[in-house]
């Protein structure tokens, strides 16, 4: 970007790591792990910076200490409130207990259930604001008005983003050669810190934001040259469905930030399925952001140097999961679902099941219909859901019923 200069004062270096010896003890320093499949497609070393292993599940609990550890006793003793669709919330939770400070959270109607659940048991009251962090953002702010609580926004403080700003001054010493640093961005305040920290000890690093497609605020506030607000977001990203840029993160992001780029869902899902499989870690949609940048090339071309993609959290509702790896794999050619029209006979489904089998393809689920609209007399159709090896795998499959008299329809993935 590397715009003209923001009327906004910018953090400098000695924030953040003034933000770290504040930390010390409380927030962990998250390892480093090589990634050979990332390696190997980028065809650069890529390392992931994890996290989503740290407490609360995400790196929120950085930036939440530092601004409520920074308040004055009388301060603490009003209490504080957030606003978040969940990572925030936890990190507020967490850091209102260690620090003796009742925390009140607001949270976006349908958020996830293990987010909130954990929220409640760090501490914090939590009342519902609203489909959107913004939404929720708005009733937090309301609600400091009434009661004189101190408001710990997400991610538009010097203190939150200079305490999330030490993820960069770990990679710096974990990876002293890196040359491009990829993570995930919602309102800002993770990829605001890690710039000032990198850019300041290695000018010539590349620091790339990524953002969900559905919810993508900051490429047309960075061609407007101003924060501008989204009518909706719409991803299965929870943790970076913000609807408008902070104007202090987007004065760093605008200053600092080489390039924001947008993944699909579709992408995220991928990229989650492959920190599953191959990793064998669990992170949510938001924290595979970076990863799904690195997969489909989102970006411009790496430098030979060592990447750095940040895996921001892994707090992810089981449910959600299971429907984001069975869309991955669908993505990926490995899952289908399929509508087989059959003569409606005795065996006939046995037959066609039997077929399935004999392509060495494995049947998650069947349904059989003998009533529907659409057949003709003596037809029935059978819904299937087909684990396969891959996309020829897959299109091997078809071609096989077809050969065999079936009339094959492909459904719509399921989408999480």
């Amino acid at each position: 970007m590397n715009g003209a200069p923001h009327p906004l004062d910018l953090l400098a270096p000695a924030d953040i790591e003034a933000a770290r010896e504040l930390l010390a003890g409380v927030a962990k320093r998250t390892p480093l792990i090589p990634s050979r499949p990332l390696s190997e497609i980028t065809g650069t070393p890529v390392w992931l910076k994890c996290e989503n292993q740290q407490r609360a599940g995400s790196y929120k609990v950085r930036g939440a200490y530092t601004r409520i550890a920074r308040l004055s006793d009388a301060e603490r003793a009003r209490g504080v409130v957030a606003a978040s669709a969940g990572n925030h919330a936890q990190g507020v939770a967490l850091a209102a207990e260690l620090l003796g400070a009742q925390a009140t959270v607001f949270m976006p109607e349908g958020a996830p259930l293990p987010k909130v659940t954990a929220t409640r048991n760090y501490g914090a009251a939590i009342e519902y604001a609203g489909t959107a962090v913004d939404d929720s953002l708005e009733a937090a702010r309301d609600f400091a008005e009434r009661t004189g609580a101190v408001l710990i926004h997400p991610f538009d403080h010097p203190d939150v983003i200079a305490g999330q700003g030490t993820v960069g001054l770990e990679i710096l010493e974990q990876c002293p050669d890196v040359t491009t640093i990829v993570t995930a961005v919602g309102g800002g305040g993770l990829i605001s810190g890690v710039a000032v920290a990198a850019k300041a000890l290695r000018p010539q690093i590349r620091v790339i934001g990524v953002q969900a497609s559905g919810a993508a605020a900051f490429p047309p506030s960075l061609a407007a040259g101003s924060p501008q607000k989204l009518e909706r977001g719409v991803t299965i990203a929870d943790g970076i469905n913000v609807l408008r840029p902070g104007e202090l993160t987007f004065a760093h992001v605008s200053k600092l930030v080489d390039e924001v780029v947008t993944v699909s869902d579709e992408d995220l899902s991928a990229a989650l399925l492959v920190l599953l499989e191959r990793h064998k870690t669990v992170v949510e949609p938001a924290g595979a952001a970076g990863v799904a940048a690195l997969l489909t090339g989102a970006y411009a071309p790496l430098d030979d140097g060592p990447a750095v993609a940040v895996l921001s959290g892994g707090n992810i509702d089981p449910m959600l999961l299971l429907r984001v790896i069975e869309h991955g794999l669908a993505s990926a050619g490995r899952f289908l679902r399929l509508a087989v029209r059959c003569t409606d006979r005795p065996g006939e489904l046995a037959r066609l099941l039997g077929r399935i089998a004999g392509q060495r393809a494995n049947v998650v689920d069947v349904a059989h219909s003998r009533q529907s609209p659409r057949l003709s007399f003596g037809e029935a159709e059978v819904a299937l859901s087909v684990e396969t090896r891959g996309p020829d795998h897959s299109a091997a499959l078809i071609s096989s019923l077809r050969d065999s008299g079936y009339r094959v329809a492909l459904l719509a993935d399921h989408t999480p």
